[in-house]
């Protein structure tokens, strides 16, 4: 699922996250043809996502595949390519 995996004792663990990735995850939990996702596609305009979404898709980032994005910088995405970003 994801690419370059590297695990130290499980804590300081790298991982990168590729657009297919993210696409799996927005297309699983938010009904978005993988289609329309692209790394310019908004994430308000072009994939219908309010803010409550963007702040469900912050915690299953978290909570399941463990990147952390601080909120203050989550809330500054726009686009997917945002997200990929700051997930890098």
């Amino acid at each position: 699922f994801f690419e370059n995996v590297k695990e130290n004792t499980g804590i300081n663990r790298t991982v990168k996250m590729t657009l297919e990735d993210l696409k799996i995850i927005i297309c699983e939990n938010f009904g978005v043809s993988a289609d329309e996702i692209t790394e310019e596609s908004d994430l308000q305009k072009d994939l219908g996502l309010d803010s409550l979404d963007a702040v469900e898709l912050s915690i299953i980032l978290e909570e399941k595949h463990g990147i952390t994005i601080p909120e203050e910088e989550f809330a500054n995405c726009k686009v997917v390519g945002d997200i990929l970003k700051q997930a890098n």
